[in-house]
This record gives structure tokens, sequence and C-alpha cells, in this order.
């Protein structure tokens, strides 16, 4: 007989998970959507924010929360440099876009090493204990996982503000639906891509940062991450950010359930069936429309 309280206490972690997913899979869907380059670097922005609340917060002691817009601002700032330096000058070559996302992914990784080694960095968060939550024992969620999901929610309505009450926003949704039109229009496609590229990588980069005190930080920890959120992404439909929160807050409860009650490996197989399976009744995703002829 299945315990509530457990069930209750998975769909927590499942809301945790779900929360910074959606921040990394809404930062990708924006950077391909707008500029159509598969970013395979994006993991390792995800990495690099980690890092950099690791040398703010951890190794200089200095604020947690100024270690989260350190994060923000300089993986946004990477991202910036990644658009102008490298895929706008391959802006009609997805391929030679997608091998430069991944000399970056290749980059960053060894400059990770070479500055903090290969060891996994386990970062002592600044909100400690448990809140028990509805009176329910054992149904207990930390003060840390609340911070991430709280500021998931805030960046993500922020986002979405943006992209519905601004010039700004109305245009890189324009440019996201067709670029030709937008262009005639007068929008400016290269700034639209930087824009689109900044937010995406700063989201990563937030959802390194917010992350890196409950998951040990490494070189190497954008792996994982990057497939949940391509996955995320096939299933929500490639270019739709509704369909990234969705997708992600489904994946998220599939994969936690399935990891408690069975384990990580058996998890990642039903999470690329639940791909395949999406794919088989809408091959262009949940909220995805098809690619016009």
């Amino acid at each position: 007989m299945l315990d509530g309280a457990l069930l209750l206490q998975t769909c927590l972690n499942a809301i945790y998970a779900a929360s910074y997913l959606s921040l990394i899979a809404v930062g990708l869907v924006l950077i391909f959507g707008v500029m159509r380059v598969v970013n395979f670097a994006h993991g390792e922005l995800y990495m690099v924010g980690a890092y950099a609340l690791f040398w703010v917060f951890s190794q200089n002691e200095l604020p947690f929360f100024l270690g989260v817009a350190v994060a923000i601002v300089g993986v946004g700032l990477i991202g910036l440099i990644m658009e102008r330096a490298l895929f706008r000058p391959m802006r009609d070559n997805p391929l030679g876009g997608l091998i430069m996302s991944i000399g970056v992914l290749l980059m960053l990784q060894a400059l990770a090493v070479q500055a903090f080694g290969v060891r996994k960095k386990s970062i002592p968060g600044p909100y400690h204990g448990s809140i028990e939550l509805f009176g329910i024992e054992g149904l207990t969620i930390s003060a840390q996982r609340l911070v991430v999901i709280a500021f998931a929610v805030v960046l993500l309505g922020a986002l979405w503000a943006f992209l519905k009450r601004s010039k700004l926003g109305w245009a890189l949704r324009a440019v996201a639906q067709d670029p030709e039109a937008a262009s005639l229009q007068g929008i400016s496609i290269g700034k639209i891509s930087m824009l689109a590229m900044v937010l995406g990588a700063a989201l990563a980069g937030a959802a390194g940062a917010l992350t890196a005190t409950i998951v040990p930080t490494g070189p190497y920890m954008g792996h994982s991450v990057i497939i949940a959120a391509f996955i995320v992404i096939i299933v929500g439909g490639v270019g739709s950010l509704e369909g990234a929160v969705i997708a992600s807050i489904l994946y998220a409860f599939v994969a936690t359930f399935v990891t408690t009650f069975a384990d990580g490996v058996i998890a990642d197989i039903v999470g690329l069936l639940l791909m395949f399976a999406v794919l088989i009744v809408r091959p262009h995703g949940l909220f995805g429309k098809p690619e016009r002829a």
C-alpha cells in the first residue's frame, strides 16, 4: 500500500525539479526559436552559473544572492559573446552553428577543469533546515529548494511579462514566428538574436547558480541536464515556450516518481519512452506547430 505522505513528498520533489528544468528548457527554446541554433553548450552555461556561485558565495564568502546575480549577468555576457562572435557569422549555416556550440561546450569544460579541477564541489547553502507542510509528518521541503522554486516562478513570470507586454518582447516573438516578415517591418534580426541569446544563457546561468547548493558542482554536470532539456523541448514542441514549461513539469513528475519507486536509470529510459510516445501521437510535440512546406 502506498504511503500518502511519500506520494506528496515525491510531488514536492517533482515541483522542485520542474522549476530549474523549466529555466533551462525555456532558455534553450528562446535561442532555438529566434536563431534556429541547437545550442549544445547550454548545459555548460548551466555549469558556469554553478561555478560562478561557488566562486562568489563559497570562495569569497559574499552574499548568496550576489552570487546568483553574478551568475545571471556573467553567463548572459558569455551568451552575448557567443552570438556575436560565433553564431551570427553562421546565421545561414545551421550545421556550422551546431559545430560552434560543440566547440564552446568543450572549451567551457576545459576551462572549468583548469580553474577548479575535476573534483566535484559541495556548496553548503545559506538556508538550512526544512519546513513541514500542512502539518503532515514527513512532508517537508528544504528552505533551499523553496528558494529555487520561488526564483524560477519569478524569473519565468518576468520573462512572460516581458514577452507579452513590451515592444522588445513583441519583436522577439515576431522574429521567432517569421523572421522575414519581422525584418520587413524594420525589426533588426541581429539585435533580437543577441537579446534571445543573452536571455537564454542568463536563464541557464540562473538555474546553475540556484541549484549549486543542492547538487554537486563539477565540470561535466551539464551532460544530464542538457539531455533532459532536449527531451523536454521535443515533447513540448520545439520553439514553444509554453510547451517547454508544461513538458518540464510532465517530465519532472515522471522522472521523479520513477526514480523514487524504481531507480534513476529506469527513470532515464522512461523519459526517452515518454518522448517517443509523444512524437508518435504528435510528431511536432504537444504545443508545437507543423513546419510550413
